[in-house]
């Protein structure tokens, strides 16, 4: 089951298995290519590496001058990118999967819209301030932190696949137009610090990654979790790194929030999520740990959900689970894999109605009995006197 089915109608909720099916090939690509050591012999950026890598011949920003705007170094086995510092005039840079540290020489290119910098050995993604950088990934690195992110153009941030534990440092104003935010198969605890109000599309998923092993030897990359077992000949081991997230807390500000996606944590309450999320439109919560399904309370007073995915939780062997979810949302118009039919939502509106009357009825008998026991008591003090 593919989650691109889960919601046909809103394009970023589509990719959480396609995206991790492309991940794991890309991962696995990563693989191939690495030397198992961790000891790289130094190879840095050369002229002529460049020559290779350059394209796009544009007018620079005056106009008076042409230079290469583009760079594809990408699978170079690089450990030392030094020389950009000198091609200020690069705008799309993409020096993924070798085995780099330092990335400080792009603080030079003030010109940068776009980079990745995947499946290097990167432990922070600081920069100094890019002033149009628009889109960056630093995927798959030993990155452990979200400190020295500020870029005020940035719109798109992946980091996903790391060490990451908590977020820090993701200051609103220094990230006025940061909309999606990709922090999949890190080691996340909490979802503070995602205080970021123009976000709309948030990735909290837990990732499956892939990795080898190569002539008996084991290779950690990914996270605590995540390791390669031994072996005597060239395996293909499927290994784990995730996230940990066993609630939703500290995202009451994301008003612009449209797709949130929690699939395969330890969420077991659905505490945290506010009214004022009022934009929020699709929810995975696919593959956590929700039992009871009254927690679906919590999220009637999300007025624009249309769809949530709860598939893997232990509240869909609950009876009439599909008819309880939509008598609890009544905003609701698909759950997991399946539309809602206009039959559905006139039964649910009738149990709900029917509930209403219940619970109205039953805050009327005390009043009632009160009524009932007035008279004897007035009865009894007259008989008394």
């Amino acid at each position: 089951m593919s989650d691109e089915e889960d919601l046909e109608d809103f394009e970023p909720d589509q990719i959480d298995e396609e995206r991790e099916r492309e991940d794991d090939e890309k991962e696995t690509d990563m693989k191939e290519e690495e030397d198992i050591s961790e000891e790289w012999t130094p190879i840095p950026l050369t002229e002529d590496v460049m020559k290779e890598g350059l394209s796009l011949l544009c007018k620079t920003g005056d106009g008076l001058a042409h230079a290469y705007a583009k760079l594809d170094v990408k699978k170079r086995g690089l450990t030392d990118i030094y020389l950009l510092h000198s091609y200020i005039h690069l705008r799309y840079v993409d020096i993924s999967e070798n085995h780099l540290t330092d990335l400080s020489p792009l603080n030079y290119l003030t010109h940068l819209l776009w980079l990745k910098a995947d499946g290097n050995r990167l432990q922070s993604a600081q920069l100094n301030e890019l002033p149009c950088l628009q889109a960056a990934s630093f995927a798959y690195n030993q990155i452990t932190d979200t400190e020295g992110i500020s870029h005020p153009y940035l719109g798109i941030l992946d980091l996903k696949g790391n060490y990451i534990r908590i977020v820090t440092g993701l200051d609103p104003p220094k990230l006025i137009d940061l909309h999606t935010l990709e922090l999949r198969g890190n080691q996340l605890e909490s979802t503070l610090g995602i205080n970021l109000p123009k976000l709309k599309n948030l990735f909290l998923v837990a990732h499956w990654v892939r990795g080898w092993l190569v002539q008996g030897r084991g290779h950690h990359r990914g996270g605590q979790d995540a390791w390669l077992l031994g072996g005597s000949t060239t395996n293909f081991i499927i290994i784990m790194a995730q996230n940990m997230l066993k609630k939703v807390e500290g995202l009451e500000s994301l008003k612009n929030l449209t797709n949130l996606h929690l699939r395969d944590n330890q969420i077991a309450t659905l505490s945290g999520f506010s009214k004022e999320m009022k934009s929020l439109q699709y929810l995975n919560l696919r593959g956590n740990m929700i039992t009871d399904l009254r927690e679906l309370n919590k999220l009637r007073d999300l007025p624009k959900l249309q769809a949530l995915v709860l598939l893997d939780n232990p509240c869909r062997d609950e009876n009439d689970y599909r008819q309880e979810a939509l008598v609890q949302m009544a905003q609701l118009e698909r759950l997991d894999k399946d539309f809602y039919k206009e039959e559905d939502q006139a039964e649910a509106s009738e149990i709900r109605q029917q509930r209403l009357k219940e619970e109205q009825e039953q805050e009327a008998e005390p009043e009632h009995d009160t009524e009932l026991d007035q008279p004897r008591s007035n009865s009894s003090s007259h008989l008394q006197g």
